[in-house]
């Protein structure tokens, strides 16, 4: 069931006051203040239904799973101006007002608001995983265990020069999220997870080569169930993660998060890469020893974390 709270008078990182902020969250699992709490940031496109019949991520949350909703207490937010909530007059008009930092205040505001002082888990995939560590370097011991998935620390020149492709197509094109999805599914997989799915196999009915009929899919269904305000502002904070800005080198931030870290990255990703993650993986062994670093061994690229469940549990049951 989604539930509400009401952030007041945040001031963001640019120094903007915003008078009200409604903060949408779903809880699974057992009741607030009855077990562990695992918090569950969503991806650009994503939502706060993490598991159940619906669930993005419920190849890995649920009863019975990795993180088992008969044991933990699962609660995940949204980001405001997402959409979700389907209040047309809550997306954000001015899509350059939040960056991550932004997204990972309002989410400790929220927490405070629900009498949550500490968390076993904080995981996110994507830009979701970017918040989390967002919220790690802003409270530096209210997370146990930070688990960034298929993300980093900082968005990389490589997925900035994406993000602004991204922007040009939302502002500029005549049908702006059908046509942005359609890049987006370029980064999202791989060369070598297309030629597994299609083989340069050809669609008689449709007169065109199934990669992309599939593409053109994807942007039909996206552009049937998000908002373009929610694509271009959620795209913006993508390309704003960096918990070092005003604050010192990465190996000084990271040596104050008192939380385990627990990177997860994936072979083939071509958006948040794996050899970015190794340089991060490597910064953080000389200022922390509760470290680790995981790999998904897959062809389907940054979308793997949707994928393959059964990999992404084999590396998370020890903290789970």
């Amino acid at each position: 069931m989604l539930q509400k709270l009401d952030i007041s008078n945040f001031v963001t990182v640019k120094g903007k006051l915003v008078d009200q902020i409604p903060l949408t969250y779903e809880v699974f699992g057992k009741p607030l203040h009855q077990a562990p709490v695992v918090l569950v940031n969503h991806a650009l496109t994503g939502n706060s239904n993490v598991c159940g019949e619906n669930g993005w991520w419920n190849g890995l949350i649920g009863k019975g799973k990795c993180i088992d909703t008969d044991k933990y207490t699962v609660l995940s937010f949204n980001v405001p101006g997402n959409g979700y909530d389907g209040v047309e007059e809550n997306l954000i008009k001015e899509y350059k007002i939040f960056k991550a930092r932004d997204i990972a205040a309002i989410f400790l505001e929220g927490l405070k608001l629900l009498e949550i002082h500490k968390i076993h888990a904080a995981i996110g995939g994507s830009v979701g995983g970017g918040i989390a560590w967002e919220i790690a370097a802003l409270n530096t011991s209210i997370i146990s265990n930070l688990i960034p998935v298929a993300t980093d620390w900082k968005s990389s020149d490589w997925l900035k020069a994406n993000c602004l492709v991204q922007e040009q197509i939302l502002l500029n094109s005549s049908n702006p999220v059908h046509d942005a999805r359609l890049h987006a599914m370029l980064i999202y997989r791989s060369p070598e997870s297309f030629r597994q799915k299609f083989d340069r196999s050809y669609n008689e009915d449709k007169d065109m080569y199934n990669v992309e009929s599939w593409l053109l899919h994807h942007g039909e269904k996206l552009d049937g169930r998000f908002e373009l305000p929610a694509y271009k502002e959620l795209n913006h904070i993508l390309a704003n993660i960096d918990i070092t800005e005003g604050r010192g080198s990465f190996e000084e931030v990271a040596a104050s998060i008192k939380s385990n870290i627990h990177i997860i990255s994936v072979r083939s990703d071509m958006f948040f890469t794996e050899e970015e993650d190794e340089i991060t993986f490597e910064k953080l062994k000389q200022v922390k020893q509760n470290v680790t670093h995981g790999v998904i061994d897959s062809a389907h690229g940054h979308d793997a974390f949707l994928i393959e469940f059964e990999e992404l549990s084999t590396l998370l049951k020890e903290v789970f």
